[in-house]
């Protein structure tokens, strides 16, 4: 959602299509334990957030918190470079009028952002989960890899460019679920709050909209969100479709399945989505402040 502060700027030049990245790569570096938590509870047989937490901890020490952390980095240079990217173009795109665009606008520009980072991201986000997921599986179904690079190639090499793909239907589908929601709400409650001039531009506002974004982000996503992660780490017989998955775990858990890790979800997205913004925020504070300085570079 990131990309959405560059609604309300004085500056005519786009700021560099990076950033969105460097900020989201900062934030998931931070919380970390918790989106390997709200994964592991989705993939395994964890009760709750401390207990995975604990169990964690208790079998791969306070660096098992970190497991994975490659994977969640190249994740971020890829898939999230891309949302706030393409989230800034398509904005651009659908509203040519003064001011900002109203809700639906932002609404469509979030879907069409989500549509391409999820496409292009897919096989970054299942290497991503694989590595979160693998030490609180059966060591017999770990996949092993020593860091996302290495993973990228053993993905590849043994499974073919169709591992790419997997869960790219339901992965695409959240993505677009994800930006619509984060990217659009973000904009929608700054724009919002800026309206009411109770608050100024400033760090608190971007704090309190960041804070409603995540809240609305996590409920919207959290069903295509329990399947992807399911569909990607699923072994066996009746796993290699997404109804296959969805039909077993119904059969196994009803429907509030899709709910699973909800809590997690929500203490990693929140602070992640305020980090992500706070961040990005004062990146484009800083581009604004280097380019007013007579800089030429970004």
């Amino acid at each position: 959602m990131s990309s959405s502060p560059s609604t309300i700027t004085k500056v005519n030049k786009p700021y560099p299509f990076w950033l969105g990245g460097v900020a989201a790569s900062i934030a998931a570096s931070i919380t970390h334990p918790l989106d390997l938590t709200k994964v592991r509870l989705q993939t395994s047989g964890d009760k709750g957030m401390i207990q995975s937490l604990k169990k964690t901890v208790h079998n791969n020490g306070t660096r098992g918190l970190f497991d994975g952390l490659t994977g969640t980095l190249l994740r971020q240079m890829t898939y999230s470079m891309t949302r706030f990217a393409a989230y800034d173009w398509a904005k651009a795109e659908v509203h040519k009028g003064p001011g900002p665009p109203p809700a639906w606008k932002m609404a469509l520009a979030g879907s069409i952002a989500g549509g391409i980072a999820g496409v292009v991201g897919t096989p970054f986000e299942t290497l991503m989960v694989r590595m979160q997921a693998d030490k609180a599986k059966p060591v017999e179904h770990r996949y092993n890899y020593r860091n996302s690079v290495q993973g990228f190639y053993r993905m590849t090499s043994e499974e073919g460019i169709s591992s790419w793909t997997r869960g790219m239907g339901p992965n695409t589908f959240r993505s677009i679920l994800m930006n619509m929601s984060q990217l659009a709400s973000y904009d929608w409650f700054k724009h919002e709050l800026i309206k009411t001039k109770v608050l100024e531009d400033g760090p608190v506002l971007h704090f309190l909209a960041s804070l409603g974004a995540g809240t609305v982000a996590t409920t919207v996503c959290s069903p295509a969100d329990v399947i992807k992660s399911r569909i990607m780490t699923a072994h066996g017989k009746g796993t290699s479709s997404t109804m296959g998955v969805i039909k077993q775990s119904l059969a196994k858990e009803g429907a509030m399945f899709m709910f699973k890790g909800w809590v997690p979800a929500w203490t990693r997205l929140q602070p992640t989505t305020i980090l992500i913004f706070l961040t990005l925020e004062q990146l484009k504070k800083g581009v604004d402040v280097y380019r007013k300085a007579g800089g030429q570079l970004l």
